[in-house]
């Protein structure tokens, strides 16, 4: 799944390439993805783009007044063409779920590998009539974003655990399950310590860690093309994905924790005193 540091490039490409164009056409391939029907789509044709910015995970391109909002969800993803066919697209075929064309034949596809269908996209006169976009919590890159900030969330999570409260949406914007991982694992901490049980050297250590993680994730994108993002991203995570590789702090054997439709990487040594945790999904079979 696309999370913050991958969108954040993806509205740094996109701004640069996108500043003076217009829209030429909007063409919609699956259905399903369209959550808004007023304004519809043609009303984006003609528009010239003023921005393009970041909700968390939501990118927002504005012309005019008019935005395009899209989230690329699990298996969704954008890619850029200099110049775009002729041909239109044939809707319910394949992975295609959007097309934009601008002024200089330039545009992008958007498109979702799989069958789920989450890929969500929005056309608004204001963000914020976006549901999910007005609950989101805080942006943890935004220069407001202080230790007093994640002090005062963490407080209000109570005893929820730690992976879960940095992948809530409503309570820090931005964050998934990938990064969330290599956060916990720069700040040593375990993902099922409670919220409010850190120390203040933890709540600093993983204040330090969040704002770092991130912020290297998104200069390792710099100038890169949209097509090598992905290869970006999974090349510079230490910990998630590599279950059973080695620990590039410790040496010690990276571990996973299993869910129903997800799971969780981390270094016993360097997170959890040396102890392994228990695979949910496993326990619950075992029960």
């Amino acid at each position: 799944m696309p999370e913050m540091p991958e969108v954040e490039s993806l509205v740094r490409f996109l701004g640069q390439r996108l500043a003076g164009r217009a829209f030429a056409r909007v063409e919609l391939a699956a259905f399903s993805a369209l959550k808004t029907y007023d304004p519809p789509l043609s009303a984006l044709q003609g528009l010239e783009v003023e921005s393009v910015r970041r909700h968390g995970k939501f990118l927002d391109i504005d012309a005019q007044g008019v935005h395009l909002i899209f989230h690329l969800a699990r298996a969704g993803w954008l890619r850029w063409r200099d110049e775009m066919t002729d041909k239109p697209l044939r809707p319910g075929k394949g992975p295609m779920a959007l097309r934009a064309v601008f002024d200089d034949n330039s545009g992008f596809d958007l498109t979702e590998a799989g069958t789920q269908r989450k890929l969500a996209v929005y056309v608004t006169t204001d963000p914020m009539l976006v549901p999910h976009i007005a609950g989101l919590g805080p942006d943890p890159l935004d220069e407001t974003f202080t230790l007093e900030t994640l002090t005062k969330l963490l407080g209000e999570a109570g005893r929820a655990q730690l992976k879960g409260v940095l992948k809530d949406q409503r309570v820090i914007a931005g964050i998934g399950n990938a990064y969330s991982d290599e956060i916990l694992h720069r700040a040593k901490l375990s993902p099922f310590k409670p919220s409010n049980s850190l120390t203040d050297a933890e709540r600093t250590g993983l204040f330090a860690a969040m704002k770092d993680e991130l912020a290297d994730a998104i200069k390792r994108s710099e100038g890169l093309a949209v097509k090598d993002l992905k290869g970006e991203k999974k090349s510079g995570l230490r910990v998630h994905g590599r279950t059973g590789e080695k620990c590039p702090v410790c040496g010690d054997t990276i571990a996973e924790v299993s869910f129903a439709d997800s799971s969780l990487q981390y270094c016993p040594t360097c997170q959890t005193g040396g102890k392994k945790l228990a695979d949910r999904r496993l326990s619950r079979l075992l029960k």
